[in-house]
């Protein structure tokens, strides 16, 4: 089954405590602080991964977690920071947030984006050494990570989409003109997932064309939950849009060109070729005159035969608009395509620990202090 959307909670890792921790050796009875600062926590990364279709691997585990940072120790040693957790989906993945708005857009192969950032760790005692107190015994705990519950949805990335009623013989077109292996059969809704095929021209030329499941009237509404499938054509730049002959053709178009208008998201201005579809169930072709100036060519083809096919290949390459330029990740420029910074997190209170128990400085609440690790019976102190 193909998986076009999931549900997931990720939480960065938290922070490291940081060390309380005096110098001691034979000789330096009394040595100063020395204790080091705890390891960040680690971070949740989506990576867009060419090589993955769906978000399958999301159907079976929906809880993810970056690694704890390490403890500070003695001797001002440095805890490690905590492993981050990188999870590949699909290029064309994008991920909304709990109010459904978009957060980040993964639109090419290798980009990356921070969906939840590991806590900070805590600083050491030594970090707390002044002139006129030599001898800190507190030391910071680690903060929290963020957490999150986010939705994933993938648009595939194909350079043209079939779309027309079901039963119109998309998939056997498909077939016919691609390496896809759909399933084909004599009724509505064969293709219930969407499916994309390489199409290859004799000169080396490599295509992409997806099929989407045949579209209702009301499918812009949800009917038939058209809109999700509609979803799969906004990045398509050439719409295949076929047409069963034996059925009233002029009808059909204006049909689903009412769908595309619905929908939004540019999808009727996006060029169009016309295929007339099950040309050997007629005598004669259907007249269809399109004066429309979307529509850069009409083929008549049949998928059962294979007429008609060589023609409908080389107006794919011949209309297929070119790709927009690459985007290639640097360090000045983001390596996706949208992302909306989230406000940075300013600390309400900041815990230490002490060798009594915890110290507070500013305002916490049980809640937060708990999150923290503070554990019934604690001793806290606030400042």
């Amino acid at each position: 089954m193909f998986h076009d959307r999931a549900r997931i909670e990720v939480r960065g890792g938290r922070g490291g405590d940081g060390a309380l921790s005096f110098r001691r050796e034979k000789y330096v009875p009394k040595g100063g602080p020395d204790g080091g600062d705890g390891g960040n926590g680690g971070d949740v990364v989506l990576v867009a991964d060419p090589d993955l279709r769906d978000l399958a691997f999301f159907q079976r585990t929906r809880r993810f977690g970056g690694g704890r940072g390490g403890q500070g120790g003695g001797r001002s040693k440095h805890g490690a920071d905590g492993e981050t957790v990188e999870l590949g989906v699909p290029v064309g993945t994008q991920v909304l947030d709990e109010d459904g708005r978009l957060v980040v857009d993964l639109a090419h192969p290798e980009a990356r984006a921070v969906i939840a950032r590991g806590g900070p760790g805590g600083a050491g005692n030594r970090r707390f050494a002044r002139p006129t107190h030599q001898t800190p015994r507190i030391a910071e705990v680690g903060w929290p990570g963020e957490e999150a519950a986010i939705e994933l949805r993938l648009k595939l990335l194909a350079d043209a989409a079939l779309l027309g009623f079901p039963n119109a013989g998309k998939s056997s077109l498909l077939r016919r003109i691609s390496n896809a292996k759909p399933k084909v059969a004599d009724y509505p809704f064969t293709t219930i997932a969407p499916v994309l095929g390489t199409v290859d021209a004799q000169d080396g030329r490599q295509l992409t064309v997806a099929d989407v499941p045949g579209l209702l009237e009301g499918a812009h509404e949800g009917v038939g939950l058209g809109d999700e499938f509609l979803a799969h054509l906004e990045r398509a730049r050439l719409l295949l849009h076929v047409i069963d002959v034996t059925e009233p053709v002029a009808e059909h178009f204006a049909t689903i060109d009412r769908e595309l208008r619905g929908y939004g998201a540019g999808l009727a201005e996006r060029p169009q070729i016309v295929v007339l579809n099950k040309m050997d169930l007629l005598d004669e072709p259907p007249v269809f005159e399109a004066e429309d100036p979307r529509v850069l060519a009409t083929v008549a083809v049949s998928a059962a035969t294979g007429a008609g096919v060589e023609e409908l290949k080389r107006a794919l390459f011949e209309f297929v608009p070119e790709a927009p330029p690459e985007q290639v990740p640097s360090d000045e420029v983001a390596d996706f395509l949208v992302y909306r910074p989230r406000p940075e997190r300013r600390r309400p209170f900041r815990l230490f620990r002490t060798d009594r128990g915890y110290r507070v400085r500013g305002e916490a609440t049980e809640q937060e202090l708990r999150a923290a690790g503070v554990k019934p019976g604690d001793t806290v102190e606030f400042e």
